[in-house]
């Protein structure tokens, strides 16, 4: 977008200082900007610190890095670019170490959940189909390829342990860099994989996220979508945002991956009092460093290191919830840009 347009935009109260915003004195946009502009900077710092000190991808500090870096860097936000064509290679490096395994079927540490990430990350990155996205669309095909859909070998909730997170994963690696040779067994693995996310039934906020997200990737039919989209609804608390568990409060990774999945739904605008509600529990509980703090609840069983990520044992579900708190911002300005477009009735206050 222009940065014509963009300055119009953020000097509109009338279309974004919405009741119960943040703060009533600025548009809802540009506080959305802002908090986006907040967050990067501790991002970068993090995932290079990462890299720095481990040759392995990471889901939290390379990934979804990436992925909420690009997309902030699309938008118009300052990227410093080096720094995320650093991650870029360390994943592709990171995926090229595990080249003949791939090819053998076997894959890497993390299984499908490093394939996954890894392929989300270099499309995001617009990297090219190679030989090694080649040899991971292969290794998916074959890794549990007599069962219904795909799951984890490992349980470090919430980012780690649900089938739908696992299985949008490997689907979206495939649809993504699955080579023309390749295309009908996986258009067999997408069939089977669509039966089995039709019937089953989420049992937290992580499995309705990525559920949601899954039907969204193989088309589903606008009831399925629909009917998905309102089971994250439901699981919204009073305060705005949404839980790990029933048991659990409201917190921010959860609150980022719901509110993602949901401005992605088909039928979902911008400002859905939903999302906006959703939309301004991240902006309440952004720390002044611009990060978002989340406890871990995983089991830790590698060596603890410093990241450059403040919060110590909480560093990787708290950067985790950070990247997907941009993420959320970044979509949520695109959506509020295209509604801005539109006319002034279609403007909803907040319940």
């Amino acid at each position: 977008m222009c940065n014509s347009l963009r300055i119009l935009l953020t000097a509109m109260p009338i279309w974004f200082a919405m009741t119960a915003a943040a703060d009533d004195s600025v548009p809802f946009l540009a506080q959305l900007q802002s908090a986006a502009e907040q967050a990067i900077p501790p991002i970068q710092k993090a995932m290079t610190g990462s890299a720095d000190q481990r040759e392995c991808f990471t889901c939290h500090h390379q990934a979804v890095p990436v992925v909420a870096l690009a997309a902030a860097e699309s938008w118009g936000l300052a990227v410093e670019r080096a720094g995320l064509d650093r991650q870029i290679q360390h994943t592709i490096t990171h995926l090229q170490r595990g080249y003949e395994n791939y090819e053998r079927g076997k894959g890497q540490g993390g299984q499908v959940a490093t394939a996954g990430y890894a392929l989300l990350a270099l499309q995001a990155a617009n990297w090219p189909s190679d030989e090694t996205t080649d040899a991971v669309v292969h290794y998916l095909l074959q890794h549990q390829r007599r069962a219904s859909h795909y799951s984890e070998n490992s349980n470090r909730p919430p980012t780690s342990g649900s089938d739908f997170t696992a299985t949008y994963l490997a689907a979206q690696g495939m649809l993504s860099y699955g080579t023309a040779s390749q295309q009908s067994a996986i258009d067999k693995r997408i069939r089977t994989v669509s039966d089995w996310v039709m019937t089953s039934e989420p049992s937290d906020t992580e499995d309705a996220v990525f559920r949601l997200k899954l039907l969204l990737l193989l088309d589903a039919s606008p009831e399925h979508i629909d009917s998905a989209r309102q089971q994250l609804f439901d699981l919204q608390r009073d305060d705005g945002g949404w839980a790990q568990l029933p048991e659990m409060d409201s917190d921010p990774y959860a609150t980022a991956t719901a509110v993602h999945a949901l401005l992605t739904a088909t039928g979902v605008d911008g400002l859905d009092a939903h999302i906006r509600k959703g939309l301004l529990y991240l902006l309440d509980t952004q720390q002044s460093d611009g990060t978002w703090h989340v406890a871990t609840r995983a089991d830790g069983f590698q060596t603890y290191f410093e990241s450059g990520f403040p919060y110590e044992e909480d560093q990787f579900i708290s950067m985790s919830a950070t990247n997907w708190a941009l993420l959320s911002l970044v979509e949520s300005m695109s959506a509020a840009d295209s509604e801005a477009l539109s006319e002034v009735s279609a403007v909803k206050d907040l319940p």
